[in-house]
Parts: structure tokens; C-alpha cells; sequence
């Protein structure tokens, strides 16, 4: 507030000696000290008035816009009903199906002509036609059981064997 350094305060101080003298400058100081804390009290009571004040009109803005927002959604609430609002739609497709109101289909739209059709042939090499598939050779399947051995098979391997070691 005010820009007064410690020389200045020496300076004064000195002054305020030699003119009020050394009996009464400790009743002037006490004096000067009370007005000052006096001072003080009053702009704290004046800051604190004002920030009260403050605060009761953030909250009588706070409440208000409660207020608002309370009556803006009783009244969202009370103006929406989907059993209303279906049923409205209903009546609108009956109405169209009747002739009632206008059809979408009697709206028209102009629209570019469509682009005409264009033929995609696929480019064949003669290195890729000239080439043979190779082709996937046929995996047993995973999940079948081996066929079991009928005894019309098992005397047939043992007539080869038999066969086969006499000769």
C-alpha cells in the first residue's frame, strides 16, 4: 500500500521524538497502534459482510438454476410418453396406408443417371495358362477308425502265405 522502507521509518521515528518529545511518544505509539487494529477490524468485517453477501448470491444463483433444471425435467417427464408417441406413429402409418397424407414415394428426387456398365476381363498370360496346377494330394481322413479285419480276408493272407512258401 505504502511503498515507506526501514530508513524512511528511522527517519520519522527520529523526527517524532525530537518533536513530541521521549514522555509522550509510547502513549502517541499506543494510540497510533489501536486506530491501526481498529482499521484492521473494520475491513475485516467489511471483507467478510462482502464475501457472505457473495456467497448468498452464488447461492441464490445456485438455486435458481436447481429450480430451473428441476422444472425443465418435470416438464420432459410429463411431455413424454412413448405409448402417446407410438401410438401417433401408428395413426401417421394408418393415415399413409388410407391416402390421408402424402406418401414418400410421391417425393422425387433427382438423381444423376447411373454410370454405364464397365466389363472387367481378366488378362491371361501365357506363362500362367502354360502352367499346370499342381494338385493337392487327398489327406486320410482324421477322425475314421481303421476298418477291422473280417476273417474272409484273414484266410485269404494266409492261403498267399502258405501258398507262397511251398512253392
Amino acid at each position: 500500500m505504502f511503498d515507506i522502507g526501514g530508513g524512511e521509518l528511522l527517519v520519522i521515528g527520529i523526527v517524532a521524538l525530537v518533536v513530541i518529545g521521549p514522555k509522550e511518544l509510547p502513549g502517541l505509539l499506543r494510540t497510533a497502534g489501536n486506530a491501526m487494529n481498529k482499521l484492521r477490524r473494520m475491513a475485516a468485517e467489511f471483507r467478510g459482510q462482502f464475501d457472505e453477501a457473495m456467497r448468498e448470491a452464488e447461492i441464490d444463483q445456485a438455486k435458481k438454476a436447481f429450480t430451473d433444471i428441476n422444472t425443465a425435467a418435470q416438464s420432459a417427464t410429463t411431455s413424454f410418453n412413448p405409448i402417446d408417441s407410438i401410438r401417433n406413429e401408428i395413426k401417421a402409418v394408418k393415415d399413409e396406408m388410407k391416402g390421408n397424407a402424402p406418401v414418400v414415394s410421391d417425393i422425387k428426387i433427382d438423381l444423376p443417371p447411373p454410370a454405364p456398365p464397365v466389363d472387367i476381363k481378366p488378362e491371361v498370360t501365357e506363362k500362367v495358362a502354360a502352367e499346370p496346377k499342381p494338385q493337392a494330394k487327398k489327406a486320410a481322413p482324421r477322425n475314421v477308425a481303421p476298418k477291422p479285419v473280417t476273417k474272409t480276408a484273414s484266410k485269404a493272407a494266409t492261403k498267399t502265405k502258405t501258398s507262397g512258401t511251398a512253392a
